[in-house]
This record gives C-alpha cells, sequence and structure tokens, in this order.
C-alpha cells in the first residue's frame, strides 16, 4: 500500500461504513477516530468517527488531513467533494439497499426519541439516489481517487471474495483476513429487506 494514500470509508449513513472501518482496524491498518461520539444500541461497535471530517464542507484548514495518509478515514459521501486534490484516495465506498438504510436510519430516530415524518421514505430515497448519482458520477472525474464499491448486502453473502477484493484494492497482502471476518456479525444485521 502506497503510505502517501488515505484510505476513505464512505457513503450514506447506515450503509455498512462503522462495520467496514471495524474490518480494516481489525484487519491491521491504523485508522483515524477520536472516539467522541461512543458506542450505543444503533453502533454497538463504535461508529469510528472524527469530528474534525464534518468541518471538511466549511473549514478551509483541511492539513490535519495529511495526517491521515496511510491510514483509514470515515468520510461520509455528502462530504466527499470537499476532499483536498492534493492528496490522493483509494475510498471503499459501501452500497446498502435503499430500504434498509431508511428502516436503519428511521429505527435511529425512534431510539433517539426524535422525529421520523419530517420527510417521506420516498422522497428521502429520491434525494440520496440522486445524491449517489452525482457522487459517482464526479468520482469518476477525479484523478487521484480510486474507487472501490462493497455492498453491505453481500458481504454477509460472500466475504471471502469481497475481502480480497478490498486486500487487492488496497495492495495490501497482510491484511488479517480472518480477524476481518469475525467482524462481520450477522446479529448486527438488523435492518433486513
Amino acid at each position: 500500500m502506497d503510505e502517501n494514500t488515505i484510505i476513505v470509508v464512505s457513503g450514506l449513513p447506515r450503509s455498512g461504513t462503522s462495520m467496514m472501518m471495524s474490518m480494516l482496524e481489525a484487519g491491521g491498518l491504523e485508522i483515524v477516530t477520536d472516539n467522541v461520539r461512543t458506542a450505543d444500541d444503533d453502533n454497538p461497535n463504535g461508529y469510528y468517527e472524527q469530528e474534525k471530517v464534518k468541518g471538511l464542507n466549511r473549514d478551509d484548514d483541511k492539513l490535519w488531513l495529511s495526517e491521515c495518509k496511510g491510514k483509514a478515514i470515515k468520510i461520509i459521501s455528502q462530504l466527499l467533494t470537499s476532499l483536498p486534490e492534493k492528496n490522493s484516495y483509494k475510498i471503499i465506498f459501501m452500497q446498502r439497499k435503499m430500504e434498509e438504510v431508511l428502516a436503519s436510519q428511521k429505527q435511529m430516530l425512534i431510539r433517539r426519541g426524535e422525529p421520523t415524518d419530517r420527510i417521506s421514505d420516498e422522497k428521502l430515497a429520491r434525494l440520496f439516489n440522486k445524491h449517489l448519482e452525482e457522487t459517482k458520477k464526479w468520482l469518476t472525474k477525479q484523478p487521484g481517487i480510486d474507487v472501490l464499491y462493497i455492498s453491505y448486502n453481500d458481504l454477509f453473502l460472500y466475504k471471502d471474495k469481497l475481502i480480497e477484493d478490498i486486500k487487492r484494492f488496497l495492495i495490501c497482502p497482510l491484511l488479517r483476513t480472518d480477524m476481518m471476518k469475525c467482524v462481520i456479525d450477522k446479529s448486527l444485521y438488523r435492518q433486513r429487506s
């Protein structure tokens, strides 16, 4: 693996990004997280977030991101267009069936006592799908970005193959695949379509 490359785990919220970060950590990669957002019922193994990421789209000072070279960091898909062009990135982009993403988000809001009827599932699905389409188009035009799309749903069916795909993509043959497989916990796959 090129130590000047930043590994980014991305996707919509509730698409499996935290699980992928946990897999990479178990595999032996150094991850970037501040542990400010702690594990809860929605993410029992943690969120693997870094608070600084939330300011990517409004923060002029993105120098901190260069400290992530050779490491993995989670950045939701809405913030990918704010990545500084001077760096090179390998993005593992998590995909999940839209109805499961919506159900998982709704369940999270219910647990937090927040309203779930601000926007209909149909409208939210349209917005998310449009965002994903635009993001994928943008990604194809970025010279310093390589992308591997991983299906959250398929990880539970074809974990051996997909973990090998990740190893090849990251050019990281020493990843501990046996440990990565242990992270894929079917008991946490709760919002199935």
